[in-house]
């Protein structure tokens, strides 16, 4: 822990990690379990680099009490985990393989056992590949079908789990998913692929109220948040961050807390809004949820567009440090995008988790075997810190997340980048804790033990 006094949070604030099933959990074949359009996507010739796949990733389906000790030995009061909707209901509708629900109810188990706190994510992204050949999220139906996955799981989990999260980062699905084709199902409908963002959002919906009809006393959803920063003070490039903010923050939250979708005429959305969008959808999507999970990583700097069909330009960040990952280290943004959303959604912005926040350096053993990740201990540092920040402003923050517990499969980019507190060793699948691992640990401890 950086000796420069390090803030104190108050009673109940909530320190955990974050993992995704994909990305951890292998035995893609295992017990029943069906097929993931990433497991399709992973086949794709040039899809990931050097044809990395997460049939195996960390093995966690096999290892999960190796890595519940490194949870409980971390100290953490919460974990993160995604229950893999293939793995639970195979075809994403119908039967339900029991081998899957038993896979999570034992996790649960242990996690309450050793006084952790499990955050389920319903889904993070692995949809069941025939609900994709049905048309996925283009498809209305797909939400329903999720709902019903939503009662599925916490019929089975909910007494033991008090706060549950729908989705996790939609924007990411649609952009990366429908829009640009980078990540699985790898369709490429750029601003063709705007209804999946609804199909989500109504999803959500839907699930929230199964979720809160099977017993669950708490509803989220974990978006991806990204400041938009101008690339200069010109009129042009101020409308391209005021439209890629529209984009990438605003049209997942606006529905949710103000129960309508913004203005998206930069992306040729005229006034009546996405034609998807049915009567009454939008009382669904702004059902009360509980708390908002915030995933940061980094701010992104716009200019008006030279040539392009949308009404922005990428620009780098300069003046920053950047993670292995090429995201530019930014501490203040966090605290930025947390007393934005306080400002923007005033009194119906409910309690905020930030749910994933982390980063990717080359970590590798010693000789002596340790990995001293000091760069990640400065991140971890400076973004905790930052959220202490937004706190004192007034934001209600109850708790931060650490992105990730383990190194894992990093989606496209394979294994080429290592998130973890946890370096692991793919060919052993041999975990051992990082120099950030102990330093995390020593921060929960020494928060727990402040006064106040």
């Amino acid at each position: 822990m950086s000796d420069a006094g390090f803030p104190t949070f108050p009673a109940g604030f909530s320190f955990g990690v974050a993992t995704a099933a994909y990305q951890i959990e292998g035995a893609v074949g295992a017990d029943g379990r069906g097929e993931s359009v990433w497991d399709t996507f992973c086949r794709r010739p040039g899809a990931i680099r050097d044809g990395h796949t997460g049939d195996v990733a960390d093995d966690h389906y096999h290892r999960w009490p190796e890595d519940v000790a490194l949870m409980a030995a971390l100290g953490i009061d919460t974990y993160r985990f995604s229950l893999a909707w293939p793995r639970i209901q195979p075809t994403g509708s119908g039967a339900v393989n029991a081998a899957g629900l038993d896979f999570y109810d034992r996790i649960v188990d242990s996690l309450v056992a050793n006084g952790i706190t499990p955050m389920p994510t319903l889904f993070h992204w692995d949809l069941p590949q025939p609900l994709e050949d049905a048309g996925g999220w283009l498809s209305r139906d797909t939400a329903y079908r999720f709902a019903e996955f939503a009662t599925i799981a916490a019929t089975r989990l909910a007494d033991r789990v008090p706060l549950w999260i729908t989705l996790n980062e939609p924007f990411v699905v649609t952009a990366f998913g429908y829009a640009l084709g980078v990540h699985a199902p790898g369709r490429t409908l750029l601003l063709g692929a705007l209804p999946t963002a609804h199909h989500q959002l109504l999803g959500h919906g839907l699930a929230t109220v199964a979720l809160r009809a099977a017993g669950v006393r708490q509803v989220a959803i974990a978006n991806n948040y990204s400041p938009a920063w101008p690339a200069s003070d010109s009129p042009a490039n101020v409308a391209a961050a005021a439209a890629y903010d529209t984009l990438h923050n605003r049209l997942y939250t606006d529905p949710l807390l103000l129960g309508r979708y913004p203005d998206l005429a930069a992306f040729g959305v005229g006034a009546a809004g996405l034609e998807c969008v049915r009567d009454g959808d939008l009382a669904i999507v702004s059902a009360p949820i509980d708390a908002l999970g915030v995933n940061y990583y980094a701010p992104t700097r716009l200019s008006a567009p030279a040539d392009s069909t949308l009404p922005f330009s990428m620009q780098p960040i300069p003046g920053y440090p950047l993670t292995a990952f090429g995201n530019p280290v930014v501490p203040a943004g966090l605290t930025e995008l947390l007393t934005t959303l306080a400002d923007r959604y005033g009194t119906r912005l409910p309690p905020v988790y930030v749910t994933e926040n982390g980063c990717s350096f080359p970590d590798e053993p010693d000789a002596a075997g340790q990995i001293a990740d000091a760069d990640r201990i400065d991140y971890l540092d400076g973004h905790i810190r930052a959220v202490a920040h937004a706190m004192a402003a007034g934001v209600d923050v109850r708790g931060y997340l650490v992105w990730s517990l383990l190194d894992n499969f990093e989606w496209a980019e394979g294994y080429h980048q290592r998130f973890g507190l946890v370096h692991v060793d793919y060919d052993t699948l041999r975990r051992t804790p990082k120099a950030s691992f102990g330093w995390y640990r020593d921060v929960i401890s020494a928060v727990r033990a402040a006064p106040g």
